[in-house]
């Protein structure tokens, strides 16, 4: 069997598509390497930061010949001197060194550019392996989603694919996702009935619902119904505020004593939130609401951009906070 081929191009301006054609790129080499029982080396530069020098390093030939993989994004805002670089590596790469070339552009920019492509794209398409990574017209949305079904296994119906895009819209990291948990759900037999189903109940959940099972302990649904919320859209703020707030109305309850009315004219809540929370909050400790606390103030800065996957930081900490609920 051939082997992977040692030069790829990634030509396109889709996040989630580059990122999943270099993520299959890095499988393919780590399977292809599997033999020899190491993993291959890593390397991620951006063109447009990274210095002759360190570039000329990166792709020379390694002592031991040892098995890597040097992604270089930023393709499209590297200058002469580091495209001429990029060229002589990939024209002859080091032996075991997998060249992953990434090259943002949208399709209309590129076809404008039809008689005159930019050189690094022009020479590339001649030696490399090239996956195309353009953002869809809303015309291609049902193939790919078609396409999508297939890689697990599943011949979708037209109705299905309808529902599906009537449901999730054109995002395709989100999707890849719903696609991914409609056939784990159903063991692969997804109709459109299926497919209404799982979005009725996650499009009308609030975000409160989300903060209630937090903060009632219930783990398993704080997180399954985030997850399934994200994927539909949900602002991660949102809900972040929404568990905030829970969780500080919570800390105001879990010590007190006295009747909803006399309790919301204590803490400034509204009485059918006493109603709804005091049961929840006496579970509390004092340790564990403080904690919770803390962890809703750090979420705020996380989902505000302040580092870190917003998405990754709002499931983690519903799913903490419903673990100190417990």
């Amino acid at each position: 069997m051939a082997g992977m081929p040692p030069v790829h191009l990634i030509l396109g301006d889709d996040e989630f598509l580059t990122e999943r054609a270099r993520l299959h790129i890095q499988r393919a080499a780590a399977e292809e390497s599997g033999s020899s029982g190491t993993r291959p080396e890593l390397t991620k530069l951006k063109a447009s930061e990274v210095s002759e020098g360190e570039l000329l390093e990166a792709t020379s030939p390694s002592l031991f010949g040892d098995n890597r993989v040097i992604v270089i994004s930023d393709c499209e805002r590297a200058g002469k001197e580091v495209v001429d670089i990029l060229l002589r590596a990939c024209a002859n790469p080091a032996p075991g060194m997998t060249m992953v070339i990434i090259y943002s552009v949208t399709a209309k920019t590129l076809k404008k550019k039809k008689k005159k492509q930019p050189e690094l794209v022009a020479k590339l398409r001649k030696i490399a392996e090239v996956h195309e990574v353009f953002s869809l017209y809303p015309n291609e949305l049902g193939q790919w989603a078609t396409r999508e079904f297939s890689s697990h296994g599943v011949r979708p119906t037209p109705d299905v694919i309808h529902a599906v895009l009537e449901g999730v819209g054109s995002d395709l990291r989100e999707l890849a996702s719903a696609i991914s948990q409609l056939v784990s759900d159903t063991g692969g037999n997804v109709t459109r009935e299926a497919v209404q189903n799982y979005y009725v109940g996650v499009a009308e959940v609030a975000n409160w619902d989300i903060a209630d099972a937090a903060v009632a302990g219930r783990v398993e649904a704080a997180v399954s119904t985030c997850r399934r919320a994200l994927q539909l859209g949900a602002s991660p703020v949102a809900i972040a505020a929404a568990l905030a707030n829970k969780v500080g109305a919570v800390a105001r309850l879990y010590s007190a004593r006295g009747d909803q009315y006399s309790l919301a004219s204590q803490t400034g809540l509204a009485p059918y939130v006493v109603k709804m929370t005091q049961p929840v909050a006496r579970r509390w400790s004092a340790d564990n609401v403080t904690k919770a606390v803390i962890l809703v103030s750090e979420l705020d800065a996380a989902v505000k951009g302040q580092g870190g996957e917003p998405e990754f930081a709002l499931e983690a900490a519903v799913k903490r906070v419903a673990e100190l609920a417990r």
